[in-house]
């Protein structure tokens, strides 16, 4: 978390005007997950090898044998890395030295070449996303809807390329880490890494306040063998609706060969086209009854967006 909050220290000057008191930082997605994560046991040893992050033992110790910690280390460590090399620490006072794990150290990378040598197309785009940063001064406060400027949108569109990018090179890494949580829990990780892209082609704005609105919809617990959406009763009705969302968006991306992503990126080609796919993301958890509505606008943007050229990473 102490990476986290150095990262929205050195970045608030580029987005003062989004919201007051750094609320509106593109970066607040990251911590927020991280807390999230933290806080519902999701970084703590699943394997039940050691103790760490167990509350009988070391509490606040993250683990190289939690799939979401070592997924969590690509979205911490190297963001981190990339906005030293952009040059966003120019004038830090403090050498920045990453210590390595005891245990699994060939996973992860430390410095700006070791992760440039793990996964250069990763690197490069958050390195990018800070240079892009850096050069972008003002802004106005980015809103769920209506639409976000071409200014806001390229930035978002920069910042969720490099998420992305993070997701997919952590993915086939950490699959064996999938063995240490029940079958449900797996499930829904893969789930989760699959709908980021699906939500990252909305450019969605990881803002303070968005983010905190939408991840109460995630699990608060750990899954459980057994537990299977929507009929886990201790979960609220908006999480176990979230939770088939986005079994099913894996499912369906899954069974097409990705050609659902692929359509929901064309679709989300336009603004207009984002705009709606942000706002039907939020109606399938909250309000079910304007999914059939939200469809069939982006049917219509689908169609529109015939000739769309940039539904590349």
């Amino acid at each position: 978390m102490g990476m986290y909050k150095i990262l929205l220290s050195v970045t608030a000057e580029y987005m003062s005007n989004f919201a007051p008191s750094n609320t509106g930082n593109v970066l607040w997605g990251l911590p927020l997950q991280n807390s999230w994560q933290f806080n519902t046991g999701r970084l703590a040893d699943p394997s039940n090898i050691s103790s760490c992050g167990q509350e009988i033992g070391d509490p606040l110790c993250i683990s190289t044998r939690s799939w979401w910690s070592c997924m969590n280390y690509y979205l911490a460590t190297v963001p981190f890395l990339g906005a030293v090399e952009a040059g966003l620490f120019e004038n830090w006072p403090f050498e920045i030295k990453i210590l390595p794990p005891e245990e699994h150290m060939d996973d992860f990378c430390y410095t700006i070449a070791d992760c440039h040598g793990l996964n250069p197309e990763m690197m490069a785009k958050w390195t990018t996303f800070f240079q892009l940063l850096k050069r972008t001064k003002e802004f106005s406060q980015i809103k769920l809807l209506p639409t976000m400027s071409s200014e806001e949108d390229y930035t978002w569109q920069h910042m969720w390329r490099a998420h992305v990018a993070s997701i997919e090179a952590a993915l086939p890494k950490f699959s064996d880490r999938l063995a240490f949580i029940s079958a449900s829990e797996a499930q829904f990780g893969v789930s989760w890494a699959n709908g980021v892209e699906f939500i990252a082609a909305t450019h969605f704005p990881t803002n303070f306040n968005q983010t905190n609105s939408f991840q109460v919809f995630l699990p608060q617990r750990m899954l459980l063998p057994g537990d299977q959406a929507p009929s886990i009763p201790d979960l609220s009705k908006e999480q176990n609706r979230a939770l088939v969302a986005l079994n099913t968006l894996y499912e369906g991306n899954k069974l097409t060969g990705g050609w659902l992503l692929k359509v929901w990126k064309r679709t989300m080609c336009s603004e207009k086209g984002r705009a709606e796919g942000r706002n039907l993301l939020e109606n399938i958890v909250v309000n079910p009854d304007l999914i059939s509505s939200g469809l069939g606008n982006l049917l219509l943007e689908f169609i529109k967006n015939h000739n769309c050229t940039t539904i590349t990473k």
